[in-house]
């Protein structure tokens, strides 16, 4: 019985630390990839965190989104739909990595930067979900904790930032090009995609109980 409880425990807790590291790797990626571009290889901020591929920091994107990816794909949650939301973002995330977006001055159409760019909605479409209907569930017959409600809260926010920020790199991307060449030297698609990283984050260490974890 002592074994039993043990090994639930050990469970619990491993399940709670793969959820930390994804929140780590998620908050850390943007930051990673812009200082280390600038401070090691002398990198300019680019116009995308994509866009990181055709640097000298492109393994470490790389590498990152498949940790990510593989770290999704041994998540098991309490119903089929959490394992399939699982295991989807891990083909999202590696589909990410393996078709690069367009490189920065390409001219024609780039079947591969439109593959790659499908792949990112997705994955992201796929982290929304986990935030706004996965971590929100509430068990039917227990009263949720004040700590439970506001964590339900920051879910809602990360999950709508990520939405709002793809839905403005769509507007973006749609732009005239005379009115986007206006907003390029800001790097916008860079920040929205930094926030909604960031978005996705902050809902994993907290459904990992880094933040916001109930009061013993």
């Amino acid at each position: 019985m002592n074994n039993k409880k043990g090994d639930e425990e050990s469970l619990v807790f491993s399940y709670l630390e793969l959820r930390k590291t994804l929140g780590i790797l998620g908050t850390s990626l943007p930051f990673i990839l812009f200082l280390g571009g600038w401070i090691i290889f002398n990198t300019g901020l680019q116009g995308s965190v994509s866009s990181y591929y055709h640097t000298d920091m492109g393994d470490v994107l790389v590498g990152i989104l498949f940790a990510i990816g593989f770290f999704l794909l041994s998540y098991k949650g309490y119903e089929r739909s959490d394992d399939l939301a699982g295991d989807l973002g891990f083909v999202f995330a590696l589909g990410v990595a393996l078709f690069p977006t367009t490189p920065k001055g390409a001219s024609g159409s780039d079947v591969i930067g439109i593959i790659h760019m499908a792949f990112t909605v997705l994955f992201f479409l796929t982290l929304m979900y986990f935030s706004l209907i996965l971590f929100t569930k509430t068990d039917p017959e227990k009263s949720p904790t004040q700590r439970k409600l506001q964590r339900n809260t920051v879910y809602k926010v990360c999950g709508i930032a990520m939405g709002i920020c793809v839905l403005l790199i769509a507007v973006y991307v749609l732009l005239p090009e005379n009115l986007a060449a206006v907003f390029k030297p800001l790097k916008p698609v860079f920040w929205l995609e930094a926030i909604a990283i960031l978005a996705f984050g902050i809902s994993w260490l907290v459904k990992g109980e880094t933040l916001l974890k109930d009061r013993v």
